[in-house]
C-alpha cells in the first residue's frame, strides 16, 4: 500500500502536449521538431507529466497504471490511445467542439486543468527563451513543481531548508 501513497486518485485529467520546436508549423500530433509530453491532473490536486517518446496506447497506459490508483475517474478527449482506459476505471470522453454533461452532476466534463497546466508550463518556459532539448525534462519537472506547491508559502521552505 505504501507504493499506493504517492499515486494520483479521484477525479484525474488525461492530455498530452507538445513543446518546443524551432519554428511554428503544424500543431499538435505530427509536428515535427516537437517534445511530446503526457500529463495526468488531479482535479484540485497535483499534477504529474513525463517526456514521451510517442503517443502509444502501451506507453500512456504504462504511465498511468503506474501513476494513477484503479478505480479513479479518468477525463480525456476523443484520442484513440485511451480506449482501454475503461479497464482502470471511470473513463469519460470529451469532444473539444461540444459540451457534455454528465447525468446527475450540475458540472460538465472537461479537460480544462491539464489543459491550463499547460499554458502555465508553456508561458512560464517562454521566459527562458530556449530550453536545450537534453535539459527539457528538467525544465518540465521544475514547473510540475511549482504548480503541485503553487499554495505553498515557498519562502518559508527555503528558509527553513536554509537554517536547517
Amino acid at each position: 500500500m505504501e507504493k499506493e501513497a504517492g499515486k494520483l486518485s479521484g477525479e484525474i485529467e488525461l492530455d498530452e502536449s507538445y513543446f518546443g520546436g524551432k519554428r511554428k508549423g503544424k500543431r499538435g500530433r505530427g509536428a515535427a521538431g516537437k517534445s511530446i509530453v503526457f500529463g495526468l491532473l488531479e482535479r484540485d490536486g497535483r499534477v504529474y507529466t513525463k517526456v514521451a517518446d510517442a503517443v502509444s496506447k502501451e506507453i500512456l497506459m504504462d504511465v498511468i497504471r503506474r501513476k494513477s490508483r484503479k478505480g479513479s475517474v479518468y477525463y480525456t478527449d476523443k484520442f484513440r490511445s485511451y480506449n482501454s482506459l475503461k479497464r482502470y476505471g471511470k473513463h469519460y470522453t470529451l469532444q473539444h467542439t461540444k459540451e457534455f454533461k454528465r447525468k446527475g452532476r450540475k458540472r460538465s466534463v472537461h479537460i480544462n486543468g491539464i489543459e491550463g497546466f499547460w499554458s502555465f508550463a508553456k508561458h512560464a518556459l517562454y521566459n527562458y527563451r530556449g530550453v536545450s532539448q537534453s535539459n527539457f525534462p528538467l525544465y518540465l519537472k521544475e514547473m510540475e513543481y511549482r504548480y503541485n506547491h503553487r499554495k505553498d508559502n515557498l519562502l518559508q521552505l527555503l528558509i527553513h531548508l536554509y537554517f536547517a
